[in-house]
């Protein structure tokens, strides 16, 4: 259920509120290109501008309009353990497939305090979780032994996406844990290396844009076919780094309403529209790919 390409989903927005329609039309596009899991509410959809209210209504949404057909994982994690306590046990009720959580942000707590804030909500629910160690906007990072720690004491505790930008993490983990532990790579420049050392996939932003592609990609490299899945990273590394070319989400949001996938281009402060000069370096780099009439 939690392995391949999994889609950091954008949270589309109309007139202040979730945009019902291109959510939905988003979530028919991600069954229809064979995307194996969708992520909503995480960093990609704005979740930390989400009220509680629209939080659950957005999880609520994608449960109802996935309908079954493709796996839901919330993103429900919180600095503050009895706020993330409260989302996921909300998630888990609304029917989601998985939880993401993000370790506690701001705070910058100590792998004791790490511990024992995943300890607190895996025992206060039953949903699976997919822990997410992104020191670069939480401020802290997750050490493997950490992970390891909860993943053998907890078994809700069932995966890690690991975005710290080094590939020496997969090996690490999987020699702390075991080789069944599901790595999903949050970065979509490093799906292929970490794949290659054994993660299960990425909880992709350029999957927002190129599902079918990144789907493939995961495809062959689950399946040892490295230097065929290679072509298809060689091919879309462009594309992968121009999504970074200001703060996610910004461009693949800019992107994704360039492509026609939203209907509007809102965004909630304080995130704000591109500049336009990256912005006419995303365009053409979306025309060259055939993205972009």
């Amino acid at each position: 259920m939690f392995k391949g390409s999994v889609v950091a989903l954008i949270t589309p927005f109309k007139d202040g509120s979730i945009d019902r329609k291109s959510l939905k039309s988003l979530i028919e596009f991600h069954i229809k290109n064979g995307t194996d899991a969708i992520v909503v509410a995480g960093t990609t959809g704005e979740s930390a501008t989400l009220t509680f209210p629209e939080h659950e209504e957005l999880i609520n949404l994608a449960v109802e309009y996935a309908d079954g057909r493709i796996p839901i994982i919330a993103g429900t994690g919180a600095n503050a353990t009895h706020e993330a306590i409260a989302l996921t046990k909300s998630a888990e009720k609304a029917g989601a497939d998985g939880s993401l959580q993000v370790v506690p942000y701001y705070n910058k707590p100590t792998q004791e305090g790490i511990y024992q804030h995943f300890k607190a909500i895996c025992e206060e629910t039953n949903i699976p979780l997919i822990l997410y160690n992104i020191p670069s906007r939480t401020g802290v990072d997750m050490l493997p032994e950490t992970f390891a720690r909860l993943y053998g004491d907890f078994p809700n505790v069932i995966g890690l996406k690991e975005a710290t930008g080094n590939v020496a993490r997969v090996s690490e983990t999987i020699n702390l844990t075991n080789p069944d532990v599901v790595i999903l790579s949050g970065d979509d420049t490093l799906t292929l290396p970490m794949m290659s050392v054994g993660a299960k996939g990425v909880i992709s932003v350029a999957n927002n844009l190129i599902p079918k592609e990144i789907a493939e990609m995961c495809r062959l490299a689950l399946d040892g076919k490295i230097q065929e899945a290679r072509q298809i990273h060689d091919k879309y590394w462009k594309l992968f780094k121009a999504l970074f070319i200001e703060t996610n989400p910004i461009p693949v949001k800019t992107a994704a309403y360039l492509m026609g996938l939203i209907d509007d281009i809102e965004m909630r402060l304080p995130l704000y529209y591109m500049k336009k000069e990256n912005e006419e370096i995303l365009k053409q780099v979306l025309k060259e790919y055939g993205l972009l009439k």
